[in-house]
């Protein structure tokens, strides 16, 4: 009889041990995946100050557009969570359309080298940023999963484990997005 307690009380301490185990490795690799996508947006916006210079070379009363840009990069600077974040990145790509419709009026800026180089960066971070987004809610998605399912659940939030947020477009910034950027001269 002694035994017998013993082997499920073992058991049960294995499984815990099994449990938060794993539920640590998810932990992990959500922020891992998070400071992917945090590093991705410093480098876009490290980025911008060098392709404002050099459309504002080209464009010196876009004025507004160029004030636009540096507000955005510092909101998005200054996002802490994945929904600050999200907003954040969603109003700067919005300005850096504006950015690129003022560079289409000026043929010239368009066949200068730095402005095609840092296009080229720019839009490999942007590839970067995207395929950061999906590993982190991948991974949040891993995790939730396994903190919502039986009996997992039970022990996640005792062992103080939480539900991750999603990097993820609002409806509202969806249909923003899908709008093309208007540039009056």
């Amino acid at each position: 009889m002694l035994v017998a307690i013993l082997v499920i009380a073992g058991v049960l301490i294995l499984g815990v041990i099994v449990m938060y185990n794993s539920l640590v490795r998810l932990n992990v690799r959500v922020d891992e995946a998070w400071s992917d996508i945090t590093v991705q947006l410093k480098r876009r916006a490290d980025l911008i100050p060098n392709l404002v210079n050099t459309v504002q070379g080209y464009a010196k009363h876009e004025k507004q557009v160029f004030e636009n840009v540096t507000q955005a990069r510092s909101a998005m600077l200054g996002a802490k969570t994945p929904g600050e974040a999200a907003k954040a990145e969603n109003a700067f790509e919005q300005t850096l359309k504006s950015l690129f419709a003022v560079a289409e009026a000026y043929p010239d800026l368009k066949a200068n080298e730095n402005f095609k180089s840092l296009q080229d960066e720019l839009t490999d971070t942007e590839d970067k940023i995207q395929a950061s987004r999906r590993f982190y809610n991948g991974s949040a998605r891993d995790l939730n999963t396994k903190i919502k399912v039986f009996p997992t659940n039970i022990f996640a939030g005792m062992l103080g484990f939480k539900v991750r947020e999603f990097f993820e477009v609002s409806e509202a910034e969806a249909a923003t997005i899908s709008k093309p950027t208007e540039v009056k001269f």
